[in-house]
């Protein structure tokens, strides 16, 4: 037996290595957990609605200890449950999950299906209840077992003190909880005795002793260096925010993960790293600590590149190779194909699940739903061929009448067998600005013109570019580089360190940013907005206007916190619109937009004789109406010769090919690959093209 002296003694031991484990970030973390906490909820706006906006009804119907996940109402018979005979039940097809969102049906009689191991994408229109599904699944409002955790990530972390490290850190609420029960009993006269202990095996459960280094080593595989992981997360930009949001998901390590358009405010280079860079998979965290070692007495361009290329790459690798379950919402197709193991598309209140990524999807889908019009055609046909037979015949002669009862059966045969219903075709939501017209051309012109939020820390030195009204311009480049600066820097909200901005004096611009959702009274419907915001106006127009980003009918008069984020965006939408702009400044349109929305926006903006400049990191709405692609970084901005596919076409080669040789356009692979990660290395100068 062990002596109480001796416990006393290994209890104090254990707590002292557990104040020296913890650190100054986990002690910081610990007092910071209450806010982080608070602060999630705030991000989650969905998840704060109260419990009787949704109802969700379903049985688990899965055995309770198992890694997948099937709910539906059909209870599983008595016999089955646990007998040999549930592994038969556990796969069978079940339906009956129904959700309803403020009355409103949004998901009736279907099944959800999740297994261990794969990794879902959840596709469906605007308004269709994808969020409310997640939010669903991660407040436990489905019989989710207790055992398998939950993670759901909604937004990027919310800016406020706590470093990127601590903000880390503070999300594993159970182990700070932990750890500061036993700095409390390891304070007290018994030294804690056997509760002490209990906490401590179950620190040790939790591996909380590698805690911080853990989650130091997921933010720098994200990009973040020492220093950045020291900085406040105030100090960040939305993209990196949403890194640190992503860091956190990914130190949990959670059974299932729900992460909700993730690729939000990464940006377009750092989507396409997170898809595409492929050929460094053998290269492991350690190969870049020791990288890191040899720029510390290397400072050439080369091993700066190498270094900076894997932020994006490390989450692609993180989640390609998830082996739990994973949920995640986007709209954009280059992360749905290189993530996605399964599809699950919402369409008519129903659930349908897919095998394969998104261009698998979209094919299975169009043969399936070809084969399905041409069964349903025929199926009809001979649905009217036996109906007219049976009028014609049913009262004639013996012989004919016959043949008409065996007709009738024939179709109460078919008919209880189940018909072929029709292809139900996605909604098609058909956007539209109001022509403005032409202004003699300089309409809007940069001269010398230099910024920066402060004097030693230039973003544009000396640049010289003009747009007009028929000007269709994409800025790319990386987080932080600028482009949403430039943006602020043709509206007139940001004036230039030097040089000069020259705007047409009848020249009407409107900016679209996300911060405008910030704008939209949630407790007021959308007709009610527009008429608040230009009062004076008559109710049709006001619909009518509404109408024209495809918001009708009951969507208008409901409460705004009611609407999606994807249908609070279109009231956005026709908030501008209604001021006739003659130039369109977009910054991250497509954030919380389905595929189908993106396409009409993208034809809308074809048929408009407005000027438009655009920050995007989707690469389908680029391609589709930018004429001009430039690319901000090092200080200036650069017109790529190309469209935005040979652009991309180009990082691939670049990633794919793992050339880091000093070509011709040199200062453009610079831009490409150190800029992205705004490491803190010595600053690069501005390299002319050859």
């Amino acid at each position: 037996m062990v002596s109480d002296a001796s416990k006393k003694k290994a209890a104090q031991k254990k707590a002292a290595a557990a104040a020296k484990r913890g650190g100054k970030a986990a002690a910081a973390a610990v007092a910071a957990a209450a806010s982080s906490k608070a602060a999630d909820k705030a991000a989650n706006g969905i998840a704060e609605m109260h419990i009787s906006d949704r109802t969700c009804t379903g049985v688990l119907c899965s055995h309770p200890l198992s890694r997948d996940i099937r709910v539906s109402n059909t209870i599983p018979p008595s016999w089955a449950v646990g007998s040999v005979a549930w592994l038969f039940y556990h796969v069978a097809m079940i339906e009956s999950l129904s959700v309803t969102f403020h009355g409103h049906d949004l998901i009736v009689d279907s099944e959800l299906e999740l297994n261990y191991g794969r990794r879902y994408g959840l596709l469906g229109l605007n308004g269709c209840g994808k969020s409310t599904l997640l939010t669903a699944i991660g407040q436990r409002e489905l019989p989710i077992p207790e055992h398998m955790d939950i993670y759901h990530l909604t937004r990027e972390i919310e800016a406020s003190d706590m470093s990127a490290l601590e903000a880390v850190i503070s999300c594993d609420e159970e182990r700070l909880k932990l750890e500061k029960e036993a700095e409390i009993l390891a304070a007290q006269d018994d030294g804690g005795g056997e509760s002490l202990e209990r906490v401590y095996e179950r620190l040790d459960a939790l591996d909380a002793a590698t805690a911080e280094k853990r989650a130091a080593e997921i933010l720098y595989g994200l990009g973040f260096d020492k220093q950045m992981q020291a900085k406040k997360t105030r100090d960040f930009s939305g993209g990196w925010r949403m890194r640190i949001a992503l860091a956190r998901a990914l130190f949990m390590n959670p059974t299932i993960l729900l992460l909700d358009e993730p690729t939000n405010h990464l940006g377009i280079l750092s989507t396409l790293a997170i898809v595409h860079l492929r050929p460094f998979r053998h290269i492991q965290f350690f190969d870049l600590v020791i990288l890191n070692l040899v720029y510390a007495f290397c400072s050439t361009i080369i091993v700066v590149m190498i270094v900076a290329i894997f932020g994006n790459f490390y989450l692609l690798e993180s989640l390609k190779k998830f082996e739990r379950i994973l949920v995640v919402i986007s709209h954009s197709q280059d992360f749905l194909n290189g993530v996605c193991t399964n599809i699950i598309h919402m369409q008519s209140k129903k659930l349908k699940l897919y095998t394969g990524n998104y261009d698998q999807y979209v094919q299975t889908r169009s043969e399936l739903e070809e084969n399905q019009m041409k069964q349903y055609k025929w199926e009809q046909e001979q649905i009217a061929s036996m109906k007219e037979y049976i009028a014609r015949f049913g009262h004639g002669s013996a012989k004919l009448a016959r043949q008409a009862q065996s007709k009738e059966k024939t179709l109460a045969k078919m008919e209880r067998g189940g018909l072929a219903e029709k292809v139900v075709r996605d909604k098609v939501l058909v956007f539209r600005f109001t022509d403005v017209g032409k202004l003699p051309p300089p309409v809007l012109q940069f001269v010398e013109v230099s910024f920066g939020y402060t004097p030693d820390n230039l973003i544009y030195k000396n640049i010289d570019f003009g747009v007009d009204l028929d000007s269709r311009v994409a800025l790319v480049g990386p987080n932080g580089a600028g482009k949403s600066t430039l943006l602020k820097l043709m509206t007139g909200d940001l004036m230039p360190s030097d040089g000069m901005v020259r705007r047409h004096n009848h020249l009407r611009i409107a900016q679209y940013h996300q911060h405008l959702a910030e704008k939209l009274d949630l407790e007021m419907s959308a007709l009610q907005f527009m008429i608040k915001e230009y009062p004076g106006n008559e109710e049709e127009k006001m619909r009518a206007a509404i109408g024209k980003f495809g918001l009708s009918g009951k969507a208008q008069v409901m409460p705004m916190k009611n609407l999606s984020d994807g249908q609070r965006s279109r009231v956005i939408f026709a908030w501008l619109a209604w001021r006739q702009p003659q130039m369109l400044l977009l910054d991250e349109p497509t954030n919380h937009l389905d595929i189908e929305t993106i396409d009409s926006l993208a034809e809308a903006l074809n048929e408009w004789d407005g000027g438009l400049v655009l920050v995007s990191h989707d690469f389908r709405l680029i391609n589709q109406v930018a004429h001009e692609i430039w690319v901000c970084a090092n200080q200036s901005v650069t017109r790529w010769e190309g469209d935005i596919m040979e652009f991309k076409a180009h990082l691939k080669a670049k990633a794919g090919s793992g050339d880091f040789s000093l070509p011709k356009d040199f200062s453009l692979v610079v831009h490409e690959w150190v800029v992205p990660f705004e490491l803190d290395f010595p600053q690069l100068g501005r390299f002319p093209l050859a």
